[in-house]
């Protein structure tokens, strides 16, 4: 269930997002489960979930979420971003 008091553009916006240096040819930003408030990750994840599109990436499918010229996704306890 989505919390109604939960404001994920504030959350994307407070996060510190760390760039994917191992990957510069694919330029996209990540925070790690644990380096932000466990509750607003969970609450991101599951709006992903809800409010996303299933989609598949070099044969990877994933639910992704587009909100404010980014494109979010989870793969296991890392919340990636990429411009849109």
């Amino acid at each position: 269930m989505n919390d109604p008091s939960f404001d994920p553009l504030e959350f994307v916006r407070s996060s510190t997002w760390t760039f994917a240096k191992t990957m510069p040819h694919i330029p996209h930003w990540y925070v790690v489960r644990g380096r932000v408030p466990e509750e607003d990750f969970d609450a991101f994840d599951r709006l992903i979930k809800a409010s996303g599109y299933r989609a598949t990436w070099r044969g990877y499918e994933n639910t992704y979420l587009e909100l404010g010229g980014w494109k979010y996704w989870v793969i296991e306890n890392i919340l990636n971003r990429e411009k849109v």
